[in-house]
């Protein structure tokens, strides 16, 4: 984050907290600009490796062989889903393929139309 400066006695020397930024010079304390509504949660967009939106029930498909983690798996490239739902965190993907329930990276697949 860039430094800041006091919108009271413009100096730089201010500290960020959570909903707050701080002088230490004259203990002005103003709101945060970049904190996002409570109000108002973010939906998250999840895309494909082609840019296309994925939603829950949709059904994707591989772009690149893939070797699962901690088997001796490979997911093939052209391997298509059951219908996926979108979760939390790096892997926002989760279906099955092949029978098998994995957590997927959207940057591995692409969405198929119906």
């Amino acid at each position: 984050m860039p430094n800041l400066s006091c919108p009271l006695c413009t100096m730089d020397d201010t500290i960020t907290h959570d909903s707050i930024h701080e002088c230490m010079t004259c203990g002005h304390e103003w709101q945060r600009d970049d904190i996002p509504d409570a109000d108002t949660p973010e939906e998250r967009i999840v895309k494909d490796a082609y840019g296309n939106t994925l939603e829950k029930g949709d059904t994707v498909q591989m772009i690149k062989d893939l070797k699962l983690k901690g088997s001796s798996d490979i997911l093939k490239s052209g391997t298509k889903s059951k219908p996926i739902s979108l979760q939390e965190g790096d892997h926002e993907i989760s279906c099955r393929m092949n029978g098998i329930a994995i957590n997927l990276k959207a940057c591995f697949v692409k969405k198929i139309n119906k």
